[in-house]
């Protein structure tokens, strides 16, 4: 396959999935604007919640992202055996996993407490988390089901089931938090009942879909049934994964914290920042599961080529939309972060003060965040997950947070300080992960053919 035609496969496949991933993220982004016109303090209180349910989401995650690759590989063998085994296992361990986390998000406030979070701050966060938490089960079960389809290049009907729910959240969350069209005003309790709401419709769209439009792989029959040597084989998989996205989002989470001691000001510019880049992060985000997709294939028909091809395709596209993305929040930062408040509130001038610095920041760090997010999706595809859970983890934990902290506070730079930190960890995991695609995972797929 020529260039040309590698980017227009990955432009097709990976449309939809980015789509996707913008509608998943307005499910989030509608909480962050809706509760930061009932007020600051609410917003501040669900961005740290919001930081502490998605610790515990992602790594759960990690089973519905080994699924994809090992599906992937699967249909390139023509293996609908395996294809079914591996989502029904991955399903059952998102079950079990989150079970085993539910106190954490019942219990939350001593937690918080314990992370040096203002009382009333950890108080509502905590409220918050108790309603949504029971989320977890469903938004578990729609990651694996969501990437059961995307690895079967199934990526409209992805697109379609998430802004659905995002449309019902945004209602939900309009008439709860609010208390619109004679629903009863529950401010932060009910953007956390839209939560469950909006992953109990997305469980119910996508169980229906895959049952009746992919009969042949008779997901749900007999799904009691234990099929043990494939529950370790996603086990081992999804482990390291979820490991590996919880070193990354755990760096942005305790990058909260730290803003948290700051003030609840610098934690809501913090929130609105970090929802800005997130927004731009779902597009190497989109490419990065067409990364793993498109490399799971290769690795089933075992053809280095198109690996290498697809891999510098899919850079180039992530190269082109950081560029973008820098231009945008270099240029237009006080015009975005004005989105997510109202123009008559009293913290207005510090918020906007605090949160275009970040917003440079973040401009930084577009450049290094795609690249790294990319190598890992292309990783994934060829089922290398425990070096690069290494890798991971020393690139957030021993360079992202530790500098994070020593230029935030020792060093008396702030919130800017706290996000160069994460400009350093991201950029030290973007080196390591490309160099281990390049240097060892293609030559490894290559070998038998040299």
């Amino acid at each position: 396959m020529t260039y040309r035609g590698h980017f227009r496969a990955i432009t097709v496949l990976g449309l939809p999935l980015i789509g996707g991933h913008l509608a998943q993220f307005a499910i989030g982004l509608t909480d962050t604007v809706m509760l930061g016109w009932y007020g600051v303090e609410a917003l501040a209180a669900v961005t740290l919640a919001g930081s502490y349910f998605f610790v515990l989401f992602l790594f759960g995650a990690g089973f519905g992202w080994a699924v994809m690759p090992m599906v992937a590989t699967a249909a390139a063998e023509e293996n609908e055996t395996s294809i079914r085994r591996s989502t029904r296992m991955g399903l059952w361990l998102s079950l079990l996993y989150a079970a085993l986390v539910m106190p954490l998000l019942w219990w939350a406030y001593p937690v918080l407490i314990l992370l040096k979070q203002e009382p009333e701050v950890a108080r509502t966060a905590a409220q918050y988390l108790r309603v949504a938490g029971w989320g977890l089960f469903p938004a578990l079960l729609v990651m694996v089901l969501k990437s059961y389809l995307a690895a079967l290049e199934r990526t409209q009907i992805v697109l379609w089931i998430t802004v659905a729910a995002a449309v019902v959240n945004g209602i939900t969350n309009f008439a709860l938090i609010f208390g619109n069209w004679g629903a009863p005003e529950l401010g932060v309790i009910g953007a956390a009942i839209a939560s469950v709401v909006t992953q109990i419709v997305s469980l119910g769209a996508v169980v229906v879909y895959a049952v009746r439009s992919l009969p042949e792989h008779s997901l749900f029959q007999r799904f009691w049934r234990p099929d043990w040597e494939m529950f370790l084989n996603v086990l081992r998989l999804g482990v390291p994964i979820g490991l590996t996205t919880l070193a990354e989002v755990s760096m942005f989470a305790t990058s909260a914290v730290m803003m948290g001691w700051l003030g609840p000001v610098p934690l809501a510019a913090h929130g609105i920042a970090l929802n800005l880049a997130s927004a731009t992060f779902m597009v190497h985000l989109g490419l990065s599961n067409v990364a793993t997709i498109r490399a799971g294939n290769a690795m089933g028909r075992r053809d280095g080529a198109h690996l290498e091809k697809g891999a510098i395709a899919i850079t180039a596209m992530s190269l082109i939309m950081s560029a973008l993305t820098i231009i945008l929040f270099l240029t237009c930062a006080e015009p975005l972060i004005s989105l997510f408040m109202e123009p008559d509130d009293p913290q207005r001038p510090a918020i906007l003060a605090i949160g275009v610095g970040l917003l440079a920041m973040a401009a930084l760090f577009q450049l290094v965040d795609g690249a790294q997010v990319i190598a890992l999706g292309l990783l994934r595809g060829l089922q290398d997950a425990k070096v690069p859970m290494v890798m991971a983890a020393l690139s957030y934990w021993v360079v992202g947070i530790p500098a994070s902290y020593y230029f935030g506070f020792p060093q008396g730079l702030g919130g800017i300080g706290v996000w160069l930190g994460l400009v350093l960890g991201l950029a030290c995991a973007a080196v390591m992960l490309m160099a281990r695609f390049w240097l060892r995972s293609v030559r490894a797929l290559n070998a038998p053919a040299q």
